[in-house]
């Protein structure tokens, strides 16, 4: 790279002019080596910690985009699940690794903006410890029942309720997280107590619905859209303010009858803080670009997910305000956690 010193009226030896002309070498040796890290980047396998167990909708989305990142760029992405506590115990994970570029969440509303008002220890923050990469879609919550359930519609898991409160057990996929407060926000709504039973992830809750462990679930729409499609679940309800393009037939909670009912969660990458900037920018126009591909939009679309390409700085913002906002929801709730 070539240098120009200034033409500055010093004179051609002075101190001053020999500093000067150190200063701009180094800065364009920081440029050059920004400029050539971008460029070897990834030279290793860049690992993406999923903080949920396998099969759920966090899970299904994450190695979705991961595969046709790394087969349309040529990387090597390696995907680890880290389950447990609302998912926070795999970003708590993410947050202590080295901001090299190489480690890289699918973070989720749920762990980056609820669970700092739910849990009193947490080992993050997500403000402070990640970089927002690249916002890849939300999703509404879906209520779901066994396919044999009793409950054929929402109102009548309502009237049920108000019947014999306290008695009706909901799955979430942990404690914590937008699900969870979907279902919360729901007993508020309607004036009635579903009791709530949280496990680790979506799946295995779904696998209890079915089996008729527990009367429902609440998931994301990814989770249980391949068990609703094949006749496994019953689907009364989507918690989002419009109907979720891969269940145009299942009716809003809204439109059941609770004006203004709105509660989605949304899936993003993130990197540990002070991650290089120029990776960060790389990763967001290759994830914007593969987010405006038809095929891959029917993709997302499938697994009941809206995609939805973001700037790092807009990703941020969204972050930022829903980090604000949901400490009030939970407040509202009044759920805390140990």
């Amino acid at each position: 790279m070539h240098t120009t010193v200034p033409n500055i009226a010093y004179p051609k030896n002075s101190p001053r002019r020999i500093l000067m002309k150190k200063v701009f070498v180094s800065v364009a040796l920081a440029c050059t080596a920004v400029a050539g890290h971008s460029q070897t980047w990834p030279s290793d396998p860049v690992r993406l910690i999923i903080p949920f167990p396998p099969g759920g909708g966090t899970d299904i989305l994450s190695r979705l985009v991961a595969t046709r990142l790394a087969e349309a760029n040529k990387w090597t992405i390696v995907a680890e699940n880290r389950g447990g506590a609302g998912g926070t115990i795999g970003v708590g994970e993410a947050a202590k690794a080295a901001p090299t570029g190489y480690t890289m969440l699918m973070g989720q509303k749920d762990n980056m903006a609820v669970a700092p008002w739910l849990y009193k220890n947490l080992s993050y923050d997500p403000l402070k410890d990640f970089t927002a990469v690249a916002h890849v879609a939300y999703t509404p919550v879906v209520i779901v029942t066994a396919v044999n359930s009793k409950y054929r519609t929402l109102a009548d898991v309502v009237s049920a309720a108000r019947a014999a409160p306290g008695t009706i057990p909901y799955g979430s996929p942990g404690n914590g997280t937008t699900i969870h407060l979907a279902g919360e926000a729901l007993n508020t709504a309607a004036g009635i107590k579903l009791v709530h039973v949280p496990y680790k992830g979506s799946s295995p809750a779904l696998v209890d619905v079915m089996s008729g462990t527990v009367d429902l679930a609440l998931s994301s729409v990814p989770s249980a859209l391949s068990q609703i499609k094949a006749g496994k679940l019953r689907a009364l309800a989507v918690t989002s303010a419009k109907r979720s393009t891969s269940l145009p037939d299942v009716p809003t909670v809204a439109e059941a009858g609770y004006k203004g009912f709105d509660v989605s969660t949304w899936y993003g990458f993130f990197m540990p803080a002070g991650a290089p900037k120029d990776v960060v920018a790389r990763v967001n126009a290759e994830v914007n670009k593969l987010l405006d591909n038809p095929e891959m939009k029917k993709a997302i679309y499938a697994q009941g997910a809206e995609p939805q390409a973001m700037t790092p700085e807009r990703f941020s913002t969204l972050l930022q305000n829903d980090h604000r906002s949901m400490k009030d929801v939970v407040k509202q709730a009044g759920v805390t956690i140990e």
